[in-house]
């Protein structure tokens, strides 16, 4: 186990309609990460990652491009505090 690690990320480019919310929870589910992701209506994406910092840096990094039919223009990353609030990963509205 490593250490525990959180990342509040937003990403933008052509991120919505191509099923980025549905492969980040895939993502996420098959690297243990906890948290959440949803739409923005500026066209962005945001989540929340927690897990091991091996595991969520893998996610984040996957963030950079995104599914293969997204255009990922940048990804803000925002390393917080680990809170361990979360028991699962969702898609949130």
């Amino acid at each position: 186990m490593g250490k525990k690690v959180r990342a509040h990320v937003l990403i933008v480019g052509r991120v919505q309609g191509v099923f980025f919310r549905m492969e980040t929870k895939r993502t996420a589910d098959g690297a243990g990460v906890y948290g959440w992701v949803k739409n923005k209506r500026d066209g962005t994406v945001e989540a929340v990652f927690e897990g091991d910092e091996e595991s969520v840096g893998a996610v984040v990094k996957w963030c950079k491009k995104g599914p293969p039919i997204s255009i990922v223009n940048g990804v803000d990353i925002k390393w917080e505090d680990y809170t361990g609030e979360y028991g699962d990963f969702e898609i949130t509205f």
